[in-house]
This record gives C-alpha cells, structure tokens and sequence, in this order.
C-alpha cells in the first residue's frame, strides 16, 4: 500500500518531535557549516532531501588522526528506519538511533559516532532561529521522536522538494537549489535578478546579524514550504513567497489561486497546506502559486522577467 502523497500534518499532534528534531537537524547542518566549503548565501550549510530524509551530502573532512589523512563524509536522516547515519569515501558506515532521547544524549551520542570514524569538526553547541536556545549539551527538556510523524513531516517535504525543482526549471537567472534550512525548519528555494539588495536589518532570535545580511545581500525572491511553528503568526503548514526588498504593492496585489493570501505580519504570501492537500490537483495548486508570487513579486520589483526566463521549451526537453 503507497503511503498518502500529501499526509496531515497538524502541528499540535506532533510539536513535541518537531521541536527534537528541529534540534537535531541542527546539531547536523553545522557539521556541514564546519566541514563544507563557503557558498554566497550560506549555501554551503544547508541540507538536501532524499528517498529516505535529509542529508548534507559529502563533506570533506581532515582525520583526527594529525596525519593529513582524511576524506568525504556524509550524514543521513533515515527516517524510513528510524536512523541517522553517518558514512565515509572509506567504506566505513556508523549509525544511532532516532528514539526518545534528549538533545543532551543525541548530540553526545553524535560526536561519538564522528569521532569513531575520525572526523574532526568544530560546532557552535546553541541552537539558532529559536526562542529557546539551551546549549546542545544541556537540553534534556527537547526529548520527543515519534517515528511516525517524523515520517510524515518528511513525505511533505519530498512533494515539496519535488514541485520546487519543477519551478526552478523555468528560470535563467542565479537560483539556489532546493534546498534545507535547518534554523527555520524549511524546504526553499530562491530566486536572484543580480541586483544588489540593501543591508537587511531584520531580527532572528538567536541568529547573527551577520549571517541575516549575507543570505539578503542581493535582491531576491524565495518560495518554500514550512511547517508552521506555535511562537509565529502561522501555525501550520503552509507553503509560503515573499521579496527581499518587498517592492511596494504585493500586499494589495491580486495572486493565485484563491485560497492563497498575503499575511501582513509575516510580509509574505502563504498558500496553506490544508488547501493543497483538499485540492483536486496539488500539483497544479502549488505551481500555480510559485509562478503567481513570482511573476508579481518580480513585475512590481522591475526585475528583467523576459531576460531570466529560460527558454527551455517542450521540443527542447530530451525526455520527448
């Protein structure tokens, strides 16, 4: 039997894992902020879904043993079987458990299991982007993991993923992957016109202002997908659009479909998860809500729209 395409996710019958797990995902991706070389924007941080969850992808890594020895390394989240694994271009593979188990437990649990196989990284032990920012080490409050609901969370990731590679296929320009941000918990991808965008000035909680300015230092256009969290002024899935700068106008301006909307708190688009799950065709919902935020956003930001749309067409694509 296929598992539910679009599953339910209400935020309320899973916070306590999505708050671990949002810990977790954390104490991962700045491994890969340690060991990934700089990207613009921070790219080098993120991670990637896959068939079974979320990776870093290879990492190069310098062995502990002060020979200059060394080699790639990846980290996985199988959510399929409730692991998290950690392999090397070496052949050697570690793993721990996803369980109910502190913060506190898995990180220390974590750096045990790259220590074993020699690889050295320096992480920054407080969470980011959260209210809450109890050092790693010290967290046995955040102790939650529901396989189930884990795997759920990730199966609206992989549909996620999956339309906002389709989106990202009809522009020209400089655009991230898709790709996952482990401060704000979000799958995104973004759109960039090559302009200089002015110094962002915004507050994250827990987050350096120098980190907010360099992922804001060209104008740009993001869209993703998020699950919501109870300190925001949206609370449950959504997939969400907004500019950086915001031009004047996109929170009178008129989008697609009729069930997405502009939230003046957040400043951003939001096209709620319920409405696409409810929808005859998701897919053609959610496309249609990428190309609407954009094709405003970009028209009222006097963005050179004929200059960055690829001109990738049906009888171009090999696969016809």
């Amino acid at each position: 039997m296929n598992p539910e395409p679009w599953p339910a996710l209400p935020l309320a019958d899973w916070l306590p894992t999505y708050a671990t797990l949002h810990r977790w995902t954390q104490i991962v991706g700045k491994t890969r902020l340690g060991l990934a070389p700089f990207e613009n924007h921070w790219w080098n941080c993120t991670l990637y879904v896959t068939t079974r969850g979320l990776t870093t992808s290879t990492m190069p890594y310098r062995s502990g043993g002060g020979g200059g020895g060394g080699g790639v390394v990846e980290v996985e989240f199988d959510f399929l079987d409730d692991a998290l694994l950690a392999r090397t271009d070496g052949g050697e593979t570690r793993s721990l458990r996803l369980e109910n188990k502190s913060v506190a437990d898995f990180y220390k649990e974590y750096r045990a299991m790259l220590a074993d196989l020699g690889v050295q990284v320096r992480i920054v032990p407080t969470p980011n982007e959260v209210a809450d920012a109890t050092p790693f080490p010290e967290d046995r409050a955040h102790a939650t993991y529901a396989g189930d609901a884990a795997r759920r969370c990730w199966r609206s990731l992989v549909q996620a993923d999956r339309l906002l590679k389709q989106f990202r296929g009809g522009f020209a320009g400089k655009c991230s992957p898709s790709h996952f941000w482990w401060g704000g918990f979000d799958l995104a991808c973004t759109r960039f016109s090559g302009r200089q965008a002015p110094a962002y000035t915004g507050v994250i909680p827990n987050c350096p202002s120098y980190v907010m300015r360099e992922a804001y230092s060209r104008e740009c256009i993001s869209a993703g997908w998020w699950p919501g969290s109870p300190d925001a002024p949206v609370k449950e899935p959504a997939f969400y659009a907004y500019a950086y700068p915001e031009p004047a106008g996109c929170n009178v301006a008129p989008i697609r479909p009729a069930a997405a909307y502009y939230h003046k708190d957040m400043r951003e688009w939001i096209l709620p998860y319920t409405a696409v799950r409810g929808a005859a065709d998701p897919d053609a919902m959610v496309l249609e809500f990428l190309e609407s935020t954009y094709a405003t956003a970009a028209s009222l930001g006097g963005w050179d729209v004929a200059a960055l749309r690829s001109s990738r067409t049906e009888k171009h694509d090999p696969r016809r």
